[in-house]
Order: structure tokens, then sequence, then C-alpha cells
């Protein structure tokens, strides 16, 4: 689950981050298959210090508390997203 943040006044791109409880922990939920139009690419918001070397894209979720929404990614993904 994620919270829509709105767009970012320096990109336009919508950003959005993780739930969460409150406890501070992520809140997750399934998603049947059926249930999903279309991926989304998403771009991790950098943070103040450097990204590790071991760092891989498969740590990406968990390694950024914040994401862009890229809807420039093709024409379908625009089209959605206005």
């Amino acid at each position: 689950m994620v919270t829509l943040l709105g767009a970012c006044e320096e990109t336009g791109l919508w950003c959005v981050s993780h739930d969460h409880d409150r406890q501070g922990r992520r809140l997750t939920s399934l998603v049947h298959i059926d249930a999903i139009l279309r991926g989304a690419h998403l771009i991790g918001v950098p943070g103040p210090r450097l990204l590790p070397r071991t760092f891989t894209y498969s740590d990406s979720l968990d390694g950024f508390c914040l994401f862009y929404v890229n809807k420039y990614i093709d024409y379908h993904a625009h089209e959605i997203a206005w």
C-alpha cells in the first residue's frame, strides 16, 4: 500500500511513499493479479546519504522511502496517469 503525496514541483512527477501503521511499521497487502491494470515505473528519490556498493535493484523497495511515478515511460502510462 502506498500514499500518494501529489506532484513534485521540480519534476512534475507524482510522489508516493509506503503506508505505515501507528508503530511506524510498513503496511503490506496482497493484490490479486487480475486487479492490476498496468505496472508502474518507480524511481527512488535519493536521500542525503550515498547508497552502499552492495545495493542492487532488488533492494530498491526497501532502500527508498519516497518514489517518483514515471508517467512518461510509455504512451499508455501517460494516458492513465492523467
